[in-house]
């Protein structure tokens, strides 16, 4: 209904925008009896500002012979974002993933985020984060993460949806371009500050933002230099709901109530339960609480010559420095997810599942879902994460262009690049309490449940007991060293010719370590009596959950009472090693060679405007990737090579049959590289609580391949407005996916040893080589077909009486339908349905006011759901997937005088919350969180 709702809002607002618009153009027409020359009164007019910065990037999309979006600096610097990725998200086409309440990574025309390939002053690069596991967690992909750079640090961004040779490969739905600032830019001394002052309603926490600029020019204009700074902390507070996933009780043998009398153990579970253990249940009810602190510092330095006219030369640096700490809590229920038989040894602690007895339940019939029930003999557990996360981002370019002639020229860049992440401390403390009576859940009062805790008694440090330590420091490194020259020869009749060499080497390396015996031993069970005996009070805290105080461990302080970092303490109990986590030891590396020739033509087909470029590239890529395999049981070091190459034509068209009215056509092959985590070789095994799986990566996996065309229509029709429709088409040849079978370790499809899954488990409750594991391997599949459209309207109302002349809007709805095969681990086809990560429908929508004093915005994002993973993760589940998003943001600003302006803004005004599922049918929560809004009050002084 919701969704409905909004959809329904922005038909109304489209209609009535479109409506104005061609109010606009009727009312011009009646007031003109014959045709006349246009008012020059309107064209003399100094727009500057939003608009300003409206009718620039329109001129830059009108211009280009590929299709194009752009946002240029007079925008990104004035809208309430919080990072980059903010900024990018008003493009048509674009879709956000946020992470923390901010974006993280873009989607473009419904391909993911590994898609995408970015480049930054001209030169590829790669940025990685850290995250919350539901967002992604440690990011070792291809995928750009936004969220380091402040927008203040760019002047513009372009976003490039067709492809041409003169563009490097490597994307199947976009090349975005960030270019910061340099000196040239200006006319001039130019200085620039900002301060803000940000509070989140929900962390009741301040947070400031500050940002400076400095440029000048001397020599004539010859020599120009500029430095610019922005700073940011923010405090957040992300709280809801989880489940990890849901799964039937007969996922976890023997199921619910395996001891009906609570004596003996039978080898059948109890027929009465036939029933619940059919039913899908949620693995973890748990409440949540993230707590956020994080620091954004970024820098840029530009120096530019020109010694004449014909020469110029620039000097590029970026510094990006995103580092904070997050704290996770929760309290839960984990023996829904533990299976394995219940021994004398073992019932009176950790059974789990098969002890857990179904005092009554309500089992929704249309999704065989156990929405509501009381349960005895249910095991607590509370947790404390602790991570301190911190990515370092340098580039440095060395670019210079000169014109030998009139007609010839020559650019070249030289560059590198390094994205540094560091997790130095992720560190879980947990708590267990064990056989409660009387626990129930209720997940049918909405998204967050109603959880009752029996006879529990959270506060009381007695009742709990130590029961694991993880401690796993981890790092993901990605650097670009590249070079390249261009040549353009123009005035060749109706032709430019362009050709041009490039050069690129990519490295990327992760690590993880964890607590080790030297073997692949999942140790982190095991905790020493001495540690068991200390009390709990020493290293925990009072925690607040949904209205319910609990104890639980303080990992800070553990840290210093337990002596987690000492790897000499206790008997060496905290040793680490990178041998239980060798699936994210790993690396790849790249070196690709490409090189292409262009033909830009621009003359009239007949009385109509006609220009376009037909290109072909060429580029060959070295591929070398290590990891680790078993051999007898025992890891093993590998590594493997290949090469393979592409030849990418493209072409693209522009027409004009009419004045201000365009038709856009382009055509071209187009690839993107497989996922980093795809190109491990050889196969890891991991466990993690109740999780446990199984990878094995495909060093010789294809790349995906592609046709793309795309056609636009767009219309001019009055100054500084657009109206336009884009239709698109990708016919995918070739896919990556992850092929996954759930089953038990005995017998696995991968040829592994027991003895593997053995050491794996460690002492973990449930975990042996009986128990279902996952497992999963990427390989190359038949593609699909992708197919969309983009509405884009955007018209300032200087047609309207009084005041109303300063009002405009900004409209732009996109909608994507994919059909692709998914495959089982046995490679038959088992789902047919949209790509991961597209969403069928989104749209962007802005309404503005702006005039020589103060000015307004309104913006609303809006991204349909969409699935990440077919079919689910758990058996029986036909999907996983994330529920639409609307985010509002406003902002207003004053302008005291030439050197002063007052800003006030909010951002996610409808506290908008993170909603996951399983089941695209039976949407089952799997999690539900909010951030709170965010108020930003602000002064910002222009010299």
């Amino acid at each position: 209904m919701r969704t409905k709702e909004r959809q329904l809002w922005l038909a109304s607002v489209s209609a009535a925008a479109i409506g104005l618009s061609f109010a606009g153009v009727a009312s011009a027409q009646q007031a003109a009896p014959a045709p006349a020359p246009e008012d020059n009164s309107v064209t003399e007019v100094v727009v500057t500002g939003f608009r300003s910065s409206l009718d620039k990037a329109l001129n830059v999309k009108r211009s280009e012979a590929a299709a194009v979006d752009s946002i240029l600096a007079e925008d990104i610097g004035k809208f309430p974002d919080l990072n980059l990725s903010e900024s990018i998200q008003r493009i048509p086409g674009v879709a956000l993933a946020r992470d923390g309440g901010e974006g993280r990574q873009i989607s473009v025309r419904g391909l993911g985020p590994q898609f995408t390939r970015v480049r930054i002053n001209g030169m590829e690069a790669l940025t990685t984060a850290g995250g919350a596991d539901a967002s992604g967690g440690t990011n070792r992909g291809r995928s750009f993460d936004f969220n380091v750079f402040a927008s203040d640090l760019f002047n513009a961004i372009t976003v490039r949806k067709t492809a041409e040779a003169g563009i490097e490969e490597g994307s199947l739905g976009a090349t975005v371009d960030l270019r910061t600032a340099r000196p040239f830019d200006y006319k001039g001394f130019t200085m620039v500050g900002s301060a803000q002052l940000g509070y989140n309603d929900l962390a009741k926490s301040k947070n400031p933002r500050g940002a400076f600029m400095i440029a000048n020019t001397w020599g004539d204009g010859k020599f120009g230099a500029l430095l610019s700074v922005a700073y940011s902390r923010r405090k957040l507070l992300d709280e809801g709901s989880s489940t990890v996933r849901w799964a039937t009780g007969n996922a976890f043998s023997p199921g619910f109530n395996a001891l009906p009398n609570g004596a003996g153990l039978p080898t059948t579970v109890n027929p009465a339960e036939a029933a619940n253990n059919a039913a899908f249940h949620p693995r973890f009810p748990r409440f949540d609480i993230y707590k956020d602190d994080q620091k954004r510092l970024g820098g840029t330095l530009s120096l530019q010559y020109a010694p004449t006219d014909r020469t110029e030369i620039s000097f590029d640096a970026l510094y990006a420095d995103f580092k904070g700490t997050r704290e996770e809590q929760y309290l839960e229920a984990p023996s829904f997810s533990v299976g394995g038989a219940c021994t004398a040894a073992n019932v009176a602690t950790s059974c789990g599942i098969a002890q857990t007895q179904v005092v009554s339940a309500t089992i929704d019939s249309t999704t065989n879902t156990m929405t509501k029930g009381v349960f005895n003999n249910v095991d607590l557990r509370v947790e404390d994460r602790f991570d301190k996360l911190d990515t370092k981002f340098t580039q440095f370019g060395l670019s210079g262009k000169h014109h030998f002639t009139d007609d010839i020229q020559v650019e070249a860049l030289i560059g590198h690049s390094k994205s540094d992440h560091q997790n130095p401390i992720q560190t879980t403390v947990q708590y267990d309490q064990f056989n409660i009576q009387g626990y129930s859940y209720d997940y049918t009062q909405g998204r967050n449940p109603v959880i009752g805790y029996g006879n529990a008694k959270l506060t009381d440090p007695n009742a709990w007991v130590l029961t694991q330590i993880r401690i796993r420091p981890q790092s993901a490194v990605n650097t670009y060293d590249v070079a390249s020259i261009d040549g353009t020869w123009d005035n060749l009749g109706i032709f430019k010719l362009s050709a041009g060499a490039s050069f690129k080497k990519y490295d990327f390396e992760t690590t993880e370590f964890r607590r080790s015996n030297g073997t692949s031993t999942n140790i982190e069970p095991t905790v020493p009596a001495a540690l068991v005996a200390i009390d709990k009070t020493t290293y925990g805290q009072v925690v607040n959950f949904a209205g319910f105080n609990s104890l639980i461990p303080d990992t800070l302080k553990a840290a210093s009472v337990l002596s987690l970092y000492d790897q000499t303490a206790y008997g060496g109990t905290f040793k680490m090693g990178k041998e239980p986590a060798l699936g994210n030891n790993r690396g790849v590396r790249e070196k690709d060679n490409g090189g292409y020739v262009q033909a830009d033509w621009n003359t009239d087909l007949g009385s109509w405007p006609f220009r376009g470029n037909v290109g072909v590239r060429y580029v060959e890529t070295q591929q070398d990737s290590d990891g680790y395999t078993y051999v007898s049981g025992a890891p093993l070091a590998i590594s493997a090579s290949r090469k393979y190459h592409d030849t990418l034509p493209s072409l693209n068209m522009v027409l004009e049959p009419r004045d201000n009215f365009l038709i856009r056509f382009g055509a071209a092959k187009v690839m993107a590289r497989p996922d980093l985590g795809s190109l491990t070789p050889g196969a890891t095994v991991s466990v993690s609580g109740a999780g446990r799986s199984v990878s094995a990566g495909n060093p010789n996996l294809d790349p995906f391949r592609a046709k793309a065309y795309d056609l636009s229509f767009e219309w001019y029709f009055k100054k500084s407005a657009l109206l336009s429709l884009a239709l698109f088409q990708k016919d995918i040849n070739s896919l990556v996916q992850t092929l996954q079978t759930n089953t038990t370790f005995t017998g696995n499809p991968f040829g592994l040893p027991d003895s593997v899954a053995i050491a794996a488990c460690g002492t973990t409750n449930g975990c042996s080589p009986s128990a279902q594991w996952q497992f999963s391997t990427p390989v190359n599949t038949p593609g699909g077909t992708l197919k969309g459209f983009e509405i884009n309207y955007q018209q300032p109302f200087s047609f309207l009486p009084g005041a109303l002349r300063h009002t405009g809007v900004l409209l732009n709805y996109t909608g994507v339908k994919s059909e692709i095969q998914y495959l089982n681990g046995a490679g038959a086809v088992i789902a047919t349905g949209d790509l991961t990560g597209l969403s069928r429908s989104s749209y962007n929508a802005t309404l503005y006011y702006e005039d020589s004093k103060f000015s307004a915005r309104v913006s609303a994002a809006y991204r349909d759901n969409y699935l990440t993973r077919i079919p689910g993760s758990e058996a029986g589940t036909n999907a996983d997937g994330t529920k639409a998003t609307l985010n509002v943001d406003a902002s207003l600003q004053y302008t005291l005088n030439e050197h002063f302006k007052l800003s006030l803004e909010g951002v996610n005004l409808t506290d908008e919350y993170q909603d996951q599922f399983n089941d695209s049918v039976a949407d089952r929560s799997s999690f539900y969180h909010h951030t709170g809004r965010e108020f930003i009050l602000g002064l910002r002084y222009t010299f």
